[in-house]
């Protein structure tokens, strides 16, 4: 934690590039506790790359990254852990193992080098279970789960990490429009009980829905960020994917639609 106490995970002109193109330039951003922010943009523009930046796993060519006020490149990977955690887009099984046993490598970084997992430990990752909705396969292998299930599990993994700060990048893959839902109310309550969010999605209406700020990326260094309501419009939208996007009224709200 800062000196006052505060989550925060802060951007001071970072920029972001790949060999001969410039993702994200100058990136000032700053995220505390209580937010959800979502990252949109269409693909290669940057957004895993700048959320691996957020969690230290990558150097910004520029500028740089504070975790509750300490320089980020300045801490060690369990101290970071601790206090922030990356839900990668893609998780590679390479060893057999239980849907238990996997997701009880979430609470690794609060476990001593010669320690074992407690009884608490065990109770964490069985609560984190049943919110995704995987208590009655705590037993199964991981090699007989689905693409969905999968990817409940590597949720319910980071909940088990139980940090401060969740980067969530593309979160929403492989999961049925209910179960969308439903990882996103979890992530949504843990913002209104005081964690710091930042999601990657590729669905506009998601974002519009669960997210108090957005950050929009364009892929060549531009970016926009602001409050939800007032960043997407179909103007900055239709720039951003490039095709024509439009509104509609729905339920007290707004729709966004590809017209194509």
């Amino acid at each position: 934690m800062s000196e006052t106490g505060e989550i925060s995970l802060t951007c001071m002109n970072v920029d972001i590039s790949v060999p001969g193109r410039s993702l994200v330039r100058q990136l000032n951003l700053r995220i505390t506790g209580g937010e959800f922010l979502a990252v949109l943009g269409p693909n290669g523009v940057g957004k895993s790359l700048s959320l691996h930046a957020l969690a230290g796993l990558r150097d910004p060519d520029d500028g740089q990254i504070e975790l509750d006020g300490q320089p980020i490149s300045g801490l060690s990977r369990q101290q970071i852990a601790a206090r922030l955690t990356l839900l990668p887009q893609y998780t590679e099984d390479v060893f057999p193992a239980t849907v238990i046993d996997t997701v009880m490598i979430g609470r690794h970084p609060h476990i001593g080098r010669f320690q074992w997992e407690s009884d608490l430990d065990r109770e964490i990752a069985c609560a984190a279970l049943r919110e995704v909705d995987l208590n009655d396969m705590a037993h199964r292998d991981i090699g007989t789960l689905s693409g969905g299930e999968r990817r409940r599990l590597a949720v319910a993994q980071v909940l088990t990490q139980d940090p401060a700060i969740y980067l969530l990048d593309e979160p929403t893959n492989h999961l049925d429009p209910q179960h969308q839902l439903d990882v996103l109310r979890i992530f949504k309550e843990k913002a209104r009980r005081g964690a710091a969010i930042v999601a990657s999605l590729h669905d506009v209406n998601l974002a519009a829905r669960f997210a108090d700020k957005c950050l929009l990326l364009y892929g060549d260094g531009r970016w926009v960020l602001g409050d939800t309501d007032t960043v997407l419009t179909t103007e900055r939208l239709t720039e951003l994917y490039a095709t024509s996007m439009e509104s509609v009224s729905w339920r007290n709200t707004n729709l966004f639609v590809a017209a194509g």
